[in-house]
Parts: structure tokens; C-alpha cells; sequence
């Protein structure tokens, strides 16, 4: 029997750290990931999870490294699950041997174009929205649902007041908990779960944090999900663009004062970004397990506003 991600948050045992892992292309990739597992494992997350390909392109390949590192490594996985290119017949099969491998968690999303395609289009005999997913998926089976959340909007959107509408349908559809896509600025995320709390969607809104370890692979990155890069950040990190190690300093550097804040400020948890490697996100987790910044002063009267 697994492991239920609600169930976890509401727990109230302190924060509730996650890793991100995508399927790899190559048998190199692979043994970079289960390596990049391993080294994370003693940090005991409370569960891992594991990306979805644009246009469900890694699909078998995502639940086979989901069922992998459960019965292989003892940690909770869930798969990202999407609604692109697939009927309802289709998502349902998906569903089915989810159910059938055991999982307890999925993260329902509408999902990207698939490759090559700018606009999102419904397939024929499928879904166009993710709320429409988790109504399916709350209706028909017993998982715990995780979404996505846009402390900056998303990329789509029409307004931020539109996002916040789409995102309560979401919840109100069925879902457990948020995840936000990658952030730089913390006064973003507390601003988004107030609007949030402000619009009755009550569910853990979980920052998820990118440690920043190579230029190039940011900019791709940030200029794919719109997430911005404060000017401060940006000039110190352009003015180490031909060092990589400094960058990679600076990165982790910022990345554990950034969870530190939003810890001490009420955040549920961290969802870290790993990109299938460990240093970066097993020395900021190692710092935030020792400091422990949940429970500074400051978080005593952060209440539950970011929970």
C-alpha cells in the first residue's frame, strides 16, 4: 500500500519535501537519473514525481520509472499525467494501468502543444481542459490529485484574474494540492496564495523551486514557462556567465535563502526541479534540514496563509 500525497500534507509533521525527475532519451540519460535518485534517497523525500512528454511522448516510459523507483528505491512516486493527443478512451486505458501498477498520486495537467505545435488544440474525442481531467479522474478513480498553479500567470492566460478562475475550477473539480511551476521571487508566490485564499481555493499550494546550475539551460527553460528572472538575480548571475561553478554557487546560494523564506514565511513544503541531478538540490535540502527555518520567529506568525 503507497502512499497519499493529501493525506501527507495534512499530516501537519512539517514540510513536505518532493523531487521532480523527467523520463531520460538515452541509456546514459537513464543511468544519470537512478543515479541522481539514489544520491537523493537519504534526504527521505516525501515522495518523488516524474514528468509526462509533450504529447504523452514518454508515457510508458513514465510509469515504468514511477513503478522503478517505488519498488527499486522505497519512495512514493506519482507521474505527471496529461490530456494532449489522447481521447477519453485513451486516458482512461492510462487510468486503468495506473491503477493496476498501484499508484496512489497522479498530477493531472493540461499538458504542452505537442513538439513543433505553437497552439494548444483539442484532440478529437478528448479533453480541452485540465479541469476536465481531474472531474474524470476524481469520478472514476481513487487517486490523489495534484495540479499545477502559475504564481505569474500562465503563459496562456488572458489575465491573472482569468488564471485564478481556471485554477479554482481545477480545485473545485477534485484536486488535493498545488504545485507551482518554478519562481525567482517569493513576493510573487506569497502575493498568488492570498489572491488565492481570496478566491476560496483552500488546497497546499507547494512552491516548486528550480536551483539555478547552468545559464544556458535557464534561459531555454524560463523562456519556454514565462517565469522571471529578478533583475538583481540576472546581473549577478550574467556577470559570472564565464564560470560555471560561480554560477552554480550563486544558484544554490539563492536557491536555499529563497526556500528558507518561504518556509519561514508558511510554505506546506519545497518541490525541487532537479533536471535528473543531485549536488545542488542535496546541499540546499541539507542546509534547510539543519536550520530548519520553519521554525524561525517569523514563520510563528506566518500562519497558515501559504499552507
Amino acid at each position: 500500500m503507497g502512499v497519499r500525497i493529501d493525506e501527507i500534507l495534512s499530516a501537519g509533521d512539517g514540510p513536505v519535501f518532493s523531487f521532480e525527475f523527467f523520463p531520460p532519451k538515452t541509456p546514459e540519460g537513464e543511468a544519470n537519473l537512478y543515479a541522481a535518485v539514489e544520491q537523493l534517497r537519504p534526504l527521505d523525500p516525501a515522495y518523488v514525481s516524474v514528468t509526462y512528454g509533450a504529447g504523452g511522448s514518454t508515457r510508458g516510459k513514465t510509469l515504468e520509472i514511477v513503478s522503478r523507483i517505488r519498488d527499486e528505491y522505497g519512495l512514493e512516486a506519482m507521474a505527471h499525467f496529461t490530456c494532449v493527443s489522447a481521447t477519453v478512451d485513451e486516458l482512461r486505458s492510462t487510468l486503468d494501468e495506473m491503477e493496476g501498477l498501484g499508484f496512489d498520486n497522479v498530477l493531472a495537467l493540461r499538458g504542452d502543444p505537442p513538439s513543433g505545435e505553437q497552439q494548444w488544440t483539442k484532440t478529437e474525442g478528448g479533453l480541452e481542459y485540465s479541469a476536465e481531467l481531474v472531474e474524470l479522474i476524481r469520478g472514476d478513480y481513487g487517486f490523489s490529485i495534484g495540479a499545477a498553479a502559475f504564481p505569474e500567470t500562465h503563459l496562456h492566460a488572458t489575465s491573472a484574474e482569468d488564471d485564478l478562475r481556471h485554477l479554482k475550477s481545477k480545485v473545485d473539480a477534485g484536486v488535493d494540492f498545488l504545485i507551482t511551476q518554478l519562481f525567482f521571487d517569493n513576493a510573487g508566490y506569497f502575493d498568488f496564495v492570498s489572491r488565492a485564499r481570496a478566491a476560496a481555493i483552500n488546497v497546499p499550494i507547494i512552491p516548486g523551486i528550480l536551483p539555478i546550475t547552468n545559464l544556458a539551460q535557464l534561459q531555454r527553460i524560463t523562456s519556454l514557462c514565462g517565469a522571471v528572472i529578478p533583475d538583481g538575480l540576472r546581473r549577478d548571475l550574467d556577470a559570472r556567465a564565464g564560470d560555471s561553478e560561480a554560477v552554480t554557487e550563486l544558484g544554490v546560494a539563492y536557491a536555499t535563502l529563497q526556500c528558507a523564506e518561504l518556509l519561514a514565511g508558511g510554505a506546506p513544503g519545497i518541490h525541487f526541479y532537479t533536471l535528473n541531478r543531485s549536488p545542488a538540490t542535496r546541499a540546499i535540502l541539507s542546509a534547510l534540514k539543519l536550520l530548519r527555518p520553519w521554525e524561525s520567529p517569523l514563520s510563528a506568525g506566518a500562519g497558515k496563509n501559504s499552507a
